[in-house]
């Protein structure tokens, strides 16, 4: 297969080009920069979950560590997008039908934005990965048969993605039973760091070590070096306990010398060390889910006398990575991408009451499951530490040593997953961190635990129909695309802006009467008078 060594604007020839290359043309920038802003509202905005939910810093400034990792890690990546998502479909089989071929990528365009806005505006997280890879089977199918898709390619993807969320959720769970059972509350206490602090945070800073290596700076000369030469020798873990060691080493020697001073910091610096991390591999490697289906559709046009022969990798200049960095950073800002990242720790919180929302079947789902297991003695069976922050009447959902649990396991899933050259979705990796933290730490026998588990079952239900939504969407809008070309892209982008003002006005509703409901639970006495 044919590979397009760069995109360059200036180097397309616009003439003799149809109007639908024309309007292909524009939409593809258009969307690709929608998208971008899209993606950082729901997938990025997820990143500053453990430093936000620990109240180890206010959200905007949560954002912008993360954020400065997301440009740094896109303006120093290789800049090499796989446009085909791992091979989902033979774009080979579509040579000579251009017109078909482009369809494909702006029809994946016109579906993700909608899906991705409508899932923030109700504070729902979900998979931009999985959502490009359903969209591109969707629509592919519907243009070029089964025969187009590559069937274990795609059931490849599909079990890397749910087999990540497994051991994302078991391994969260173990990892903070132990270090909540050694450390508890005491997360700034000096004797009990002096115990238990070097091996818990050399753990958490040789796992963002290699994470940083394996998934974050791959591209780079000197990791590519490193890599061949160490790690390929010595095997990853080795090298892995290795740096462990010297990391709890350098940790106790900070606690014996400077005591209180690192005491008191080790844990909060610890996640922020690690939002960072997160947000510059993000940066790395997840451009090609917003920035893959219009790069497809530029390389078509550029060199679309040169037949169908889709490029299997496309290279971005260094103004694009930046760029698109901050595009993602936009979208971290907006409202909704805050309503995503108050939403999913409120499913993780160990606070009391928690404003979420989840269907009435999924409140008697978790009612059931809470009663069969009972919840026991609400105040003694619960191991989290209280939702109060030391010093301070802030409610925090969690605490420094379970942020720095979650972001330690999440980045080592994503680093196991990205060495054997598996996608995996970040979203859904850190909402089961997230998850079974919590349940680890035993926040169902408090407050709102039946909204809480209600949520939980909502959301993963909601992962598995957003698979659904975008892959027939995708080739209900391609195979109208296709057969009538401009008018098709006319009438999906009409229905698409037409479903955002929908959705936006039903989210806005939903959360204004779910904020409600928490405060009326949060204050009854007050309401009741208020009623009365």
């Amino acid at each position: 297969m044919e590979i397009f060594n760069s995109i360059t604007l200036a180097a397309i020839d616009f003439t003799g080009m149809s109007t639908f290359l024309w309007v292909s043309f524009f939409v593809a920038i258009g969307m690709l920069i929608w998208d971008t802003v899209e993606v950082g509202r729901n997938d990025a905005a997820n990143l500053v979950n453990a430093a936000y939910g620990a109240r180890i810093l206010p959200r905007n400034a949560a954002v912008w560590v993360a954020g400065v990792g997301v440009v740094l890690g896109a303006s120093l990546s290789s800049g090499v997008v796989d446009t085909a998502r791992k091979g989902i479909f033979d774009p080979s089989m579509l040579d000579q039908v251009l017109q078909t071929a482009i369809a494909i990528y702006i029809s994946v365009y016109i579906v993700d934005t909608v899906l991705l806005y409508g899932y923030s505006a109700f504070g729902m997280p979900v998979s931009t990965t999985a959502c490009l890879v359903f969209e591109l089977l969707g629509a592919s199918y519907a243009v070029g048969g089964s025969e187009i898709v590559q069937w274990p390619n795609a059931g490849k993807v599909v079990t890397a993605i749910i087999m990540s969320i497994l051991i994302s959720g078991v391994a969260s769970f173990f990892v903070q039973r132990a270090v909540r059972g050694a450390i508890g509350s005491r997360g700034e206490h000096l004797v009990t760091l002096l115990l238990h602090g070097a091996w818990a945070g050399g753990g958490m800073l040789a796992m963002l070590t290699y994470f940083m290596v394996i998934k974050g700076m791959k591209s780079l000369a000197i990791v590519k070096a490193f890599k061949g030469g160490v790690i390929e020798e010595f095997g990853a873990v080795p090298v892995v306990l290795g740096l462990w060691l010297l990391f709890a080493v350098l940790i106790h020697v900070a606690l014996v010398v400077f005591r209180h001073r690192v005491a008191t910091r080790l844990f909060p610096y610890l996640a922020i060390l690690g939002t960072f991390c997160m947000g510059f591999a993000f940066g790395q490697n997840d451009l090609a889910n917003c920035a893959a289906p219009g790069l497809s559709a530029l390389a078509l046009i550029e060199h679309r006398h040169e037949g169908v022969a889709l490029a299997s990798e496309v290279s971005l200049p260094a103004w694009m990575l930046v760029a698109s960095g901050f595009l993602l950073l936009t979208g971290m800002f907006t409202k909704r991408a805050h309503r995503v990242t108050e939403a999913a720790i409120g499913a993780g919180s160990m606070s009391n009451v928690v404003a979420l929302y989840a269907p009435r079947w999924c409140l008697r789902v978790s009612r059931k499951m809470i009663q069969l297991r009972g919840r026991g003695d609400l105040e003694t069976a619960s191991l989290a530490p209280s939702p109060l922050k030391p010093g301070t009447d802030e409610i925090r959902d969690y605490d420094a040593i379970r942020a720095c649990v979650i972001l330690g396991v999440s980045a080592s899933v994503i680093a196991m997953a990205s060495s054997f050259k598996l996608p995996v979705s970040t979203t859904y990796v850190t909402f089961a961190a997230v998850v079974a933290t919590g349940a680890a730490d035993r926040i169902l026998q408090r407050g709102d635990a039946d909204l809480k588990l209600a949520r939980t079952i909502w959301v993963i239900f909601s992962w598995f129909t957003a698979a659904g939504i975008a892959a027939i969407a995708a080739g209900l809008v391609c195979k109208l695309i296709a057969v009538t070309g401009v008018v098709g892209i006319a009438l999906g982008l009409s229905a698409n802006m037409a479903v955002r003002v929908v959705l936006k006005r039903r989210g806005d509703s939903q959360a204004q009467r779910t904020k409600e409901a928490a405060e009326e639970r949060q204050n009854p006495e007050q309401f009741s008078d208020e009623d009365g």
